[in-house]
């Protein structure tokens, strides 16, 4: 899996993924129902650092497999949609396993 540049973004992706699942339906609920904000200072963190690693594993994809700007673009913008990463892994194993 990390010996393509391919599989190293699928699996950032998957880590960056679970991160925002996270973010979204624990440490955001335990802030505004629990009044326990440091969840989010603590989960913010991690997901912000996963989210900085996708776009850098997501450039290395782009410079190393030409994809074209429109592909790029799309996988930057499932990163953004909850969920997201995990569509895009799906439609990136088929790539990988060409």
């Amino acid at each position: 899996m990390f010996k393509t540049t391919v599989g190293r973004l699928r699996f950032i992706g998957n880590i960056e993924g679970i991160s925002y699942i996270l973010l979204l339906c624990v440490a955001m609920p335990l802030k505004y129902w629990a009044d326990m904000p440091i969840y989010v200072a603590i989960v913010g963190a991690l997901h912000g650092l996963l989210f900085t690693l996708f776009i850098l594993a997501l450039l290395h994809a782009w410079i190393d497999r030409r994809w074209s700007f429109l592909r790029v673009l799309i996988a930057f913008l499932s990163s953004l949609v909850p969920l997201g990463t995990f569509f895009l892994d799906a439609n990136l194993r088929k790539e990988e396993s060409r």
